[in-house]
Parts: structure tokens; C-alpha cells; sequence
């Protein structure tokens, strides 16, 4: 056990660890929307629809906040956006637990995920710095694994509190914002790369770069369609009650992501270590495609749970892997806002998935939706595989520009071919 643990978690800078235990604190506080999913028809007033608008606005946000979120990583630096992200959810938050008004509560939420989504390209980009590429795979995993601690731990707490009083909810989430600033505030250094001669952040390319760089775009994309497939798990209620299913027992359903993840996402690593990265991304999204689609002839809640067995094991094998190899994709001095352009593919999906899925299952056959989810995991798992090669050739060219700064422009001019 001593030397599992040593390859698990040993070896990594303590600055790493400040950041983990953050993420496992912000995480763990992170029900406020929880609380309003759970909250907004029965005490708020509002309509189904209304709080749909609610959670996409709240998801549109992010991804916007994840693209400023870059630039500001990049231009003013990664501990600066850190701090400001925190203590304006902080703000926000208290500003939700006083709004009962179905348009300030719309306004809040989507504010509220613009300053959520602000600060996820600076601490990936922290994180990435800190832990450099030997030990970018295990450290992913395991902030994987404690994002996913964090939240099982937030949905029992929404469950704890749906009674408390209602401020109570919102303070204690910005208290949890509050703490994380003041991990950064106190033990996270600045990690962004800075001139010699300004010791500033360095200013090259622009989001517009990213946007234009084909090998990494066509990566965002390709986890893009992912994780559509992934969020279109918050309709399987609606296909449990057109079943004739409880719906409530959705949260048994779900609940077996969790604890999949939580036992098991430490041990995956080790399952994955020598393998291809290109090969391992195809078969999670066969995984998942396969899971998803299932949901179509799944007629009762076991058999529910077996589909998310499958799909969950597919989002374990993709979680490290494409984290770290957004990582090696992304230049040292843009890391920022590379960042920030794949989170927002990470976070779009948030919008996509309900808005296109919902509309599916109210005017298409009921397995219409599930088998389009399947089709796209095998696309996906086919552009895994023909775009690898290029990813790879890519990791190659930047890890050489790294390793010899003086032909560095050299190297660039390969890059941009």
C-alpha cells in the first residue's frame, strides 16, 4: 500500500497540494446550484422552462468567464485572476441568497458562472506549471478525483440543507470562495512566465492564436462532442418518468458515477500507464457513446445504473489524459488562454446538451436522442484516432522549442506550419 501511494501522490511539489486541497474545499461548498435545481419550481415560483433558462445562462457564463479567464491568466497573471474569481463568487453567491425575482436570479446565475468560469483557466494553468510534464498525468488524476470527492460531498450537503434557512445555504458557499482565496492569497506563488528585463507577464499571440491553431481547435471540438454526451445525463429524469419510471430515483441512478470515481479514478493511472494517449481517447468515447445510448432500451432503474457504469468508465480513462494533454498542447507563455478555449468547450457542452436534448425528447421517438448520443461517441472515438498522429507530432514540436530556447523561433515557425 506504501508503494501504491508513492506512485499515486508521491513526488509532488507542495504548491500542488495547496491547490488541491482548495479544489476539494470549493467543490465540497459548491451547491448553490444544486440548491436551485432542487429549489427553483417548488419555493422560487419559477416554471420548468424558466428554470431550464436559469441553469443554461448559468453554464453560458462559465463559458464565457472561461475565455476572459485565459487572457487575464496570461496578461495579469494567474494568482491575480485566482483572487478576484473567489471573492466575486463570494459576492455573487450572497447576492443569489437575497434575490427571489425570476430576472435578478436569471442575471445572478449567469454572472455567477462568468466569475466560476474566470477562474478555471488560471488554476489549470497553475497547476500545469507547478507540476511539469512527468508528473502533469498523476496530478490531473488525482485533482480529477478531488473535484469529484468534492462534489458527492455538495450533493449530500444540498440534501442536508434543502431545510436550512435559505441564506444559509448561499453564505456558507461563499465562505467556501472565501477560503480558497485565501489558500491562493497565502500559499500559491505566481507561476506565470515573465520577461527578464519587465518581469511582467508576457504578452504573445492572442485568443484569436488559439482559435486558429487547427491541431489544438480540433482537439476542443473533439471534447466537446464528448462531454455533450456526458451532460445529456441530466435528461435521463425526463426518460425515467416518460417510462413510467420514479424519477426520483434518479439520484440512485447518478449516484453510481460518483462513487465509481471516487473509488476507483486514483488506480487509473497505473491502468493507463505505456498506452497510447490517441488509442485510450477512442475508447473512452466508445465507452461513453455506448453507455449514453443504452439509456434507449434500459427499462428500469438496475439497468440504468449498469449504462452508467459504462459511461463512467469512459469519463475516468478520458478525465487524466485529456487534461494532460491540453497541457502539452498548450504553448508555456498562452498557457492561460489555451486554457480558457478548452474550458469553454468543457463548459459549452453545459449549454448544448440540455437545450438540444430537451427539444429532442419532446418531438422526436423517445430513443431518438440516446442513439444520436451513440453515433457521436463513435465519431468522436474516429476522430480520436486520425487526429492523434498530428496531436502527437504537435507535443513533439513544443517540448523541443522548450528544450532548446535559443532556436526557439525556429521552432515557432514550425509550429505555425
Amino acid at each position: 500500500m506504501r508503494g501504491w501511494l508513492q506512485q499515486t501522490a508521491g513526488g509532488l511539489p507542495k504548491t500542488f497540494w495547496y491547490l488541491w486541497s482548495g479544489t476539494l474545499i470549493n467543490r465540497t461548498g459548491a451547491f448553490v446550484m444544486l440548491y436551485l435545481e432542487i429549489h427553483m419550481v417548488y419555493d422560487y415560483g419559477f416554471t420548468a422552462s424558466f428554470a431550464g433558462l436559469v441553469l443554461g445562462l448559468f453554464g453560458g457564463g462559465m463559458a464565457l468567464g472561461s475565455l476572459a479567464g485565459g487572457v487575464l491568466a496570461d496578461r495579469w497573471g494567474r494568482r491575480s485572476t485566482l483572487l478576484l474569481s473567489n471573492t466575486a463568487l463570494a459576492a455573487t453567491a450572497i447576492g443569489l441568497g437575497l434575490s427571489f425575482q425570476p430576472l435578478l436570479v436569471a442575471l445572478l446565475a449567469t454572472v455567477y458562472g462568468f466569475w466560476n468560469g474566470l477562474g478555471r483557466p488560471a488554476f489549470s494553468a497553475t497547476m500545469v506549471d507547478v507540476l511539469g510534464p512527468s508528473l502533469r498525468m498523476r496530478g490531473m488524476n488525482l485533482n480529477y478525483w478531488a473535484i469529484n470527492l468534492g462534489f458527492s460531498a455538495a450533493a449530500m450537503l444540498a440534501g442536508v440543507l434543502a431545510h436550512a434557512p435559505h441564506l444559509t445555504v448561499f453564505a456558507l458557499n461563499a465562505a467556501t470562495q472565501l477560503v480558497m482565496a485565501a489558500i491562493v492569497f497565502l500559499r500559491v506563488p505566481e507561476t506565470t512566465p515573465v520577461t527578464a528585463v519587465t518581469g511582467r507577464p508576457k504578452a504573445e499571440g492572442s485568443i484569436g492564436t488559439v482559435l486558429r491553431d487547427r491541431v489544438f481547435m480540433t482537439f476542443v471540438l473533439l471534447n466537446l462532442g464528448l462531454w455533450i454526451i456526458i451532460e445529456a445525463c441530466k435528461l435521463i429524469p425526463i426518460a425515467m418518468h416518460q417510462r413510467g419510471l420514479d424519477a426520483t430515483d434518479y439520484g440512485t441512478v447518478i449516484a453510481v458515477n460518483g462513487i465509481m470515481i471516487v473509488v476507483g479514478q486514483l488506480f487509473v493511472p497505473r491502468l493507463l500507464a505505456g498506452r497510447s494517449r490517441s488509442r485510450v481517447l477512442s475508447a473512452a468515447a466508445l465507452l461513453v457513446g455506448l453507455g449514453m445510448g443504452a439509456v434507449a432500451v434500459a427499462g428500469t432503474v438496475p439497468l440504468l445504473m449498469l449504462t452508467v457504469v459504462v459511461w463512467t468508465a469512459g469519463e475516468m480513462i478520458n478525465a487524466p489524459v485529456n487534461g494532460t494533454y491540453i497541457a502539452d498542447l498548450s504553448r508555456p507563455t498562452m498557457r492561460g488562454r489555451y486554457q480558457g478555449v478548452a474550458s469553454m468547450g468543457f463548459t459549452a457542452a453545459n449549454f448544448v446538451a440540455p437545450i438540444i436534448g430537451g427539444a429532442l425528447l419532446d418531438h422526436a421517438p423517445p430513443a431518438t436522442l440516446w442513439l444520436l448520443l451513440a453515433a457521436l461517441g463513435v465519431a468522436v472515438a474516429i476522430g480520436q484516432a486520425v487526429s492523434g498522429p498530428a496531436r502527437e507530432r504537435r507535443v513533439l514540436a513544443l517540448q523541443a522549442a522548450q528544450a532548446r530556447p535559443a532556436e526557439g523561433v525556429r521552432a515557432d515557425a514550425a509550429l505555425a506550419a
